[in-house]
Protein backbone atom coordinates (compact mmCIF):
# COMPACT_ATOMS: atom_id res chain seq x y z
CA UNK A 1 0.00 0.00 0.00
CA UNK A 2 2.85 2.37 0.79
CA UNK A 3 4.42 1.65 -2.57
CA UNK A 4 1.19 2.53 -4.39
CA UNK A 5 0.88 5.75 -2.43
CA UNK A 6 4.47 6.70 -3.26
CA UNK A 7 3.94 5.99 -6.97
CA UNK A 8 0.81 8.13 -7.01
CA UNK A 9 2.62 10.94 -5.24
CA UNK A 10 5.50 10.84 -7.70
CA UNK A 11 3.16 10.72 -10.67
CA UNK A 12 1.35 13.78 -9.41
CA UNK A 13 4.62 15.68 -9.12
CA UNK A 14 5.80 15.04 -12.65
CA UNK A 15 6.41 18.25 -14.53
CA UNK A 16 7.71 19.22 -17.88
CA UNK A 17 6.78 18.41 -21.44
CA UNK A 18 5.53 14.92 -20.59
CA UNK A 19 2.99 16.44 -18.21
CA UNK A 20 1.91 18.83 -20.97
CA UNK A 21 1.23 16.14 -23.57
CA UNK A 22 -2.46 16.10 -22.73
CA UNK A 23 -2.73 19.84 -23.36
CA UNK A 24 -0.76 19.63 -26.61
CA UNK A 25 -3.17 16.95 -27.84
CA UNK A 26 -6.17 18.93 -26.69
CA UNK A 27 -5.11 22.11 -28.49
CA UNK A 28 -4.13 20.13 -31.60
CA UNK A 29 -7.66 18.77 -31.68
CA UNK A 30 -9.13 22.23 -31.10
CA UNK A 31 -7.16 23.63 -34.04
CA UNK A 32 -8.43 20.86 -36.32
CA UNK A 33 -12.02 21.40 -35.16
CA UNK A 34 -11.72 25.15 -35.67
CA UNK A 35 -10.44 24.51 -39.21
CA UNK A 36 -13.43 22.29 -39.93
CA UNK A 37 -15.86 24.87 -38.56
CA UNK A 38 -14.33 27.64 -40.67
CA UNK A 39 -14.36 25.42 -43.74
CA UNK A 40 -18.04 24.58 -43.31
CA UNK A 41 -18.89 28.18 -42.41
CA UNK A 42 -17.28 29.42 -45.63
CA UNK A 43 -19.57 27.06 -47.55
CA UNK A 44 -22.63 28.42 -45.74
CA UNK A 45 -23.30 25.08 -44.03
CA UNK A 46 -23.43 26.49 -40.48
CA UNK A 47 -25.39 29.29 -38.85
CA UNK A 48 -23.56 32.39 -37.70
CA UNK A 49 -24.71 31.88 -34.12
CA UNK A 50 -23.34 28.34 -34.06
CA UNK A 51 -20.04 29.39 -35.60
CA UNK A 52 -19.59 32.25 -33.14
CA UNK A 53 -20.39 30.10 -30.12
CA UNK A 54 -18.07 27.31 -31.28
CA UNK A 55 -15.20 29.70 -31.91
CA UNK A 56 -15.66 31.19 -28.45
CA UNK A 57 -15.70 27.74 -26.84
CA UNK A 58 -12.60 26.68 -28.78
CA UNK A 59 -10.74 29.81 -27.74
CA UNK A 60 -11.66 29.12 -24.11
CA UNK A 61 -10.25 25.60 -24.43
CA UNK A 62 -7.01 26.99 -25.85
CA UNK A 63 -6.74 29.48 -23.00
CA UNK A 64 -7.45 26.82 -20.41
CA UNK A 65 -4.78 24.54 -21.84
CA UNK A 66 -2.27 27.39 -22.03
CA UNK A 67 -2.80 28.30 -18.39
CA UNK A 68 -2.24 24.68 -17.31
CA UNK A 69 1.11 24.23 -19.08
CA UNK A 70 4.10 23.41 -16.89
CA UNK A 71 6.58 24.76 -19.46
CA UNK A 72 5.07 28.06 -20.63
CA UNK A 73 8.03 29.17 -22.79
CA UNK A 74 8.26 25.92 -24.74
CA UNK A 75 7.91 25.59 -28.52
CA UNK A 76 4.46 24.05 -28.07
CA UNK A 77 3.40 26.94 -25.82
CA UNK A 78 4.56 29.35 -28.53
CA UNK A 79 2.60 27.39 -31.14
CA UNK A 80 -0.50 27.55 -28.94
CA UNK A 81 -0.01 31.30 -28.59
CA UNK A 82 0.29 31.68 -32.36
CA UNK A 83 -2.93 29.70 -32.76
CA UNK A 84 -4.69 31.86 -30.18
CA UNK A 85 -3.70 34.98 -32.15
CA UNK A 86 -5.38 33.75 -35.34
CA UNK A 87 -8.49 35.70 -36.33
CA UNK A 88 -11.84 34.01 -35.84
CA UNK A 89 -12.20 33.52 -39.59
CA UNK A 90 -8.65 32.22 -40.12
CA UNK A 91 -8.17 30.04 -43.15
CA UNK A 92 -8.64 26.33 -42.54
CA UNK A 93 -5.17 25.76 -44.00
CA UNK A 94 -3.56 28.10 -41.46
CA UNK A 95 -5.39 26.38 -38.60
CA UNK A 96 -4.44 22.93 -39.89
CA UNK A 97 -0.81 24.07 -40.07
CA UNK A 98 -0.94 24.81 -36.32
CA UNK A 99 -2.56 21.43 -35.71
CA UNK A 100 0.12 19.70 -37.79
CA UNK A 101 2.92 21.49 -35.92
CA UNK A 102 1.45 20.50 -32.56
CA UNK A 103 1.08 16.92 -33.78
CA UNK A 104 4.75 16.86 -34.74
CA UNK A 105 5.74 18.19 -31.31
CA UNK A 106 3.43 15.70 -29.63
CA UNK A 107 4.90 12.79 -31.60
CA UNK A 108 8.46 13.91 -30.81
CA UNK A 109 7.71 14.11 -27.09
CA UNK A 110 6.00 10.72 -27.06
CA UNK A 111 8.95 9.07 -28.76
CA UNK A 112 11.54 10.67 -26.49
Amino acid sequence: MRRLWLLLLLAGCSKGPEADLQYIGQVRSVAAEWALINEQASRGQLTGVYVDSMRQALREQIGSAQSALTVPGSPYAQEMEALAKEPDDASPDALRAHSDKLKQIEDDLESA
